[in-house]
């Protein structure tokens, strides 16, 4: 029987952030690139509880990882209250059209 083990959620954790930095670069819209930072954001969170379970036994992983989450929560929230005004301002979210709010 196949027992999943440390590697496994470590490639999880990896694939997660690889499939977010790749998101974050190649997306134009600001919509993406928030679920790109929120991919990365969750990998962080995976590794926290990761090696809370199979390092030293204490709930500090745990506990960081509630952090993580609920600090991602925020800046989404954040985000989406930016993005909106950004819409009302250019009528896009595409994030190359932000050059005009320079000044």
């Amino acid at each position: 029987m196949l027992s999943i083990g440390l590697v496994h959620y470590l490639t999880l954790s990896t694939l997660l952030l690889c499939c977010g930095l790749y998101v974050m670069t190649i997306k134009r819209n600001a919509i993406g690139i928030l679920i790109g930072a929120e991919l990365v954001i969750n990998a962080a969170a995976v590794n926290f509880v990761v090696f809370s379970r199979y390092g030293a036994g204490s709930a500090d992983g745990q506990v960081a990882a509630l952090f993580v989450i609920v600090l991602a929560a925020a800046e989404a929230a954040m985000a989406i209250a930016i993005f909106v005004n950004y819409y009302r301002v250019l009528a896009t979210i595409d994030a190359d059209a932000g050059d005009m709010l320079k000044g």
